[in-house]
């Protein structure tokens, strides 16, 4: 079992025919992903590592019954992609580029939510069923079949703390990069909740970092309705206030988003704070999670 996507989920690539949406679609098929379709405008009528390429996302759907889309497309056209793969009736979508303009990912998380679907990113790594599929970047070889839930708003971190889990024979259920921009298009609270449903999740294990409120609103909901363990860690301890630490996310302005508040925030509602990645191979021995 597993959250959001599993080896039957039928994916679509948009972006497919670019050098990185090409490189990355080889690997997802490689790892197991069921990709049906790809759309490039224009290119329809071709095959990119023999999945068929149309031009638009409402033939995709029509034509292959896809129900999950992967982004690799430039910045600039990711909006106008985004509310057509909404409009098209894909459930799930991943929005891998970064450099979105902050009033695009407004718009396109209202909508979103308007049409109650599931969107990842922007700036994401995407999402990883340990073993069965992946939609996105995650390299495969770092992560087994397991039943810890991980989020992450860290793509590299979310890398090391699976890799971590993984050395010590502990697998991940699924794996979400929620994205690490200072807005992404779904809330921690939403995933956290998606795993406290899933029956094959033992345990969540939260990735965070400086920078937005996202860890400190999740703690309202951990407290309320999260009967799983739950752990944090959470990056950047050190960093100088109002300078920008890797990517847009990870800033801190004033006194929220600092590691301190969403440390004590976490710790409040019951989360077992972290001090470093090599940590969290502990926690989950303490927890005889697997």
């Amino acid at each position: 079992m597993s959250i959001l996507l599993d080896n039957k989920t039928r994916v679509l690539v948009q972006g497919i025919t670019g050098k990185v949406g090409s490189i990355q679609t080889r690997w997802m098929l490689d790892y197991g992903t069921n990709i049906v379709a790809g759309v490039t405008p224009g290119k329809g009528g071709i095959t990119t590592h023999g999945v068929p390429v149309f031009d638009s996302v409402e033939e995709a759907v029509d034509g292959t019954g896809a129900e999950a889309s992967v982004f690799f497309v430039p910045a600039s056209f990711v909006m106008d992609a985004f509310y057509e793969t909404v409009d098209a009736g894909i459930g799930l979508i991943v929005v891998v580029p970064e450099h979105i303009p902050v009033h695009d990912v407004l718009k396109m998380r209202s909508y979103a939510q308007q049409k109650n679907i599931i969107a990842l990113g922007p700036t994401t790594p995407g999402i990883m069923t340990p073993g069965k599929a992946k939609m996105g970047i995650m390299p495969g070889s770092l992560f087994k079949e397991g039943r810890v839930g991980i989020i992450s708003r860290s793509g590299t971190l979310a890398y090391e703390v699976a890799g971590i889990l993984a050395e010590q024979g502990i697998g991940q259920s699924t794996v979400v990069g929620m994205g690490a921009d200072p807005v992404v298009l779904s809330n921690m609270e939403k995933i956290l909740e998606l795993f406290e449903r899933d029956n094959n999740t033992d345990a969540v294990l939260i990735v965070g970092e400086v920078g937005g409120m996202q860890e400190e609103k999740s703690a309202v909901f951990i407290a309320e309705s999260m009967t799983k363990p739950v752990a944090a860690y959470i990056a950047g301890r050190y960093s100088p206030e109002g300078k920008r630490m890797g990517h847009a996310g990870a800033i801190i302005r004033g006194s929220a988003g600092t590691v301190d508040s969403k440390c004590q925030a976490l710790a409040a509602s019951g989360v077992e704070i972290l001090e470093t990645p090599g940590k969290v191979a502990d926690w989950a021995k303490n927890h005889n999670l697997k």
